[in-house]
């Protein structure tokens, strides 16, 4: 059992790169899914085209291959990126395409009435879409974007395809090494567990916020009725 701990350094700062490109990845994703998103709501036929474009060449081609195409492909065109921003960038644009359709969904769930009391209120559409719409639209927005950050997560071992050292490829150099399977790759499991328990504890306790914010809220509606 002691010698599994001989293992842990090696891991732990594959495990590192491996939180850098989830937390990166994610940021760049939930950015990407609201742009998009929204814009493929848009009034404007070139907008809602351009955002429509984007999630389809992205959900429709392979991410190992757009993880290649950018980090090998790019370079001939004088854009060369460093192993990191390239898993980044593609993880996030991958992912924040099937975000931008779960952002478009709970938009669209929210009841046609709402839209018709803001216009009455001479509400201009931005502030329709801030103070009325994006509230009651995010807690559905979030059970779905925690599987999809969960997702991204598994996915940075794709990078590994790259010669970035994340947690699977630093599990890969120990295995050779040392041949011992088992331990390394049940290691490797477990850490990748943590990360993804953590990623649904924060969900759901910002879904938790949420909740008691509109349960504080109805009281306040119900009296100005």
């Amino acid at each position: 059992m002691l010698e599994l701990f001989h293992f842990l350094p090696p891991l732990l700062s594959g495990l590192w790169v491996t939180i850098q490109l989830a937390f990166g990845g994610s940021i760049l994703a939930v950015l990407a899914a609201f742009a998009v998103g929204l814009l493929r709501l848009s009034r404007k036929a070139g907008l809602r085209i351009a955002a429509t474009a984007y999630t389809d060449f992205f959900r429709g081609t392979s991410a190992l291959v757009q993880l290649f195409w950018v980090y090998f492909a790019l370079p001939f065109w004088g854009v060369e990126l460093d192993a990191m921003t390239a898993g980044i960038v593609v993880l996030g644009l991958n992912h924040g395409a099937y975000g931008a359709e779960v952002v478009r969904g709970a938009v669209q769930a929210v009841p046609r009435p709402q839209y018709e009391a803001a216009a009455a209120l001479n509400f201009t559409e931005r502030q329709t879409l801030w103070r009325i719409i994006l509230p009651q639209a995010l807690p559905a927005m979030l059970p779905p974007f925690g599987n999809l950050l969960i997702e991204l997560l598994k996915s940075t071992a794709l990078v590994s395809m790259i010669t970035l050292g994340d947690l699977t490829f630093q599990g890969q150099i120990l295995r050779a090494a040392t041949l011992r399977s088992g331990e390394i790759f049940t290691l490797v499991l477990l850490l990748y567990f943590m990360l993804a328990l953590s990623i649904s504890f924060g969900v759901r306790r910002l879904e938790r916020r949420l909740a008691v914010g509109r349960v504080r809220r109805r009281p306040m509606v119900a009296a100005d009725v």
